[in-house]
Formats: C-alpha cells, structure tokens, sequence
C-alpha cells in the first residue's frame, strides 16, 4: 500500500499532501489517501460475516451490517419512521418542511430524455443509466451487471443465500423488503 502512496510538499501551504499514484486526486489526511488507493487495488479488508460482502471501510461494514439486525437507529421524531442510513433521514425530513403535497411539489432535476424528474442530482444520474444503458457493477460469480449498487447488493443474496427481511408472524425469510410486505398481507387479512 505504501508504494503507491506519494507524499508532496505544497509550496503556499505548510502541510504535507498525499498524492494517488492511480489518478489525479490527493488528500491531506493519510487515512483518507489509503482508504481512497484500496478502490484502485479493490482492496476491501472488511468482510460481513453473515454474507462475505467486503468493504473498504470498517464503517460501511457496520452500516451493512444493520440489513442482517434490522436496526435503524436514525429516527424521524414527527412522524416516528426510522432509518438505517442518517441520510436518508434526512431526504425523509424534507417532507415534513415543505408543507405542499408531494404531487404539487416541482422536482428540479429533469431528465433530458424523457418526462421523469428527480428531487436529487443523483438520482437523475442513477436513471440516465436507462436511457444509456450503463451497468457498471458486476457480480463475480456469474457475470450478470447492473446499473446500480443497490440491484447488485440484492441479486448477490441469490448467491449467497441471504434472506434478511424476517416476517414477525410466521418467520418466513424473503430476499427483498417489497416481498415480505406484500407476505404480510396474508398475516393481515387473516386477522380481518
């Protein structure tokens, strides 16, 4: 790892730069310069015990790590919903500030293909995918590719076996969240 780390001396600035021998970028911390260099080597040292997913981060471990758990320890105190990501409690509180119905709401990211528009910038990036047909995750175990991390972090439960979403009734496993909601509904109606 060392070897292809390069330090550099700014000359207006007293502080010592770290250079990425891979591309361009450089850093001024030594912990962001190594995390960054294990993309160009896919060095992920930090594997999930439950499915073998590998990580370049500790911390993005312990966050996957919260699909087997079912823990969501970011919650919304209006409406009581939790996260397992505080970003995407924080997208959720934006609906609770802005008091139009969401159907009024003009979204500011239009898609220049099509009539779609976004909230966020990178979900329009994510759906020009569609129209270029872009897949660049690969699975490594039976070459299939996708458009984006979340569709290859679910097809690789196929592979793995994983099934993390639990029913509380019954204790059926199932691979997506959409599935076990549309089981439960069994359980509901049996109750009606």
């Amino acid at each position: 790892m060392q070897n292809v780390i390069e330090e550099k001396q700014r000359t207006q600035v007293e502080n010592i730069q770290f250079q990425c021998s891979h591309c361009d970028k450089s850093f001024s911390c030594k912990m962001n310069i190594i995390y960054h260099v294990r993309i160009h080597i896919e060095e992920r040292p930090y594997t999930c015990s439950q499915c073998d997913m590998a990580f370049y981060r500790n911390y993005h471990l312990k966050r996957h790590v919260r699909i087997h758990t079912g823990e969501k320890p970011f919650k919304c105190s209006p409406c009581g919903k939790a996260f397992t990501r505080n970003i995407n409690l924080i997208s959720h509180n934006k609906m609770h500030t802005d008091k139009r119905p969401n159907r009024t709401r003009k979204k500011p990211h239009q898609c220049s293909q099509c009539s779609k528009a976004f909230n966020y910038s990178s979900d329009l990036s994510g759906h020009m995918k569609v129209h270029t047909g872009e897949r660049s995750y690969q699975c490594n175990q039976c070459e299939k590719k996708f458009a984006n991390r979340k569709n290859i972090i679910r097809h690789m439960r196929i592979h793995t076996g994983e099934r993390p979403y639990q029913c509380s009734h019954c204790g059926k496993k199932f691979l997506q969240n959409s599935h076990l909601k549309n089981h439960l509904r069994i359980h509901t109606r049996e109750r009606h």
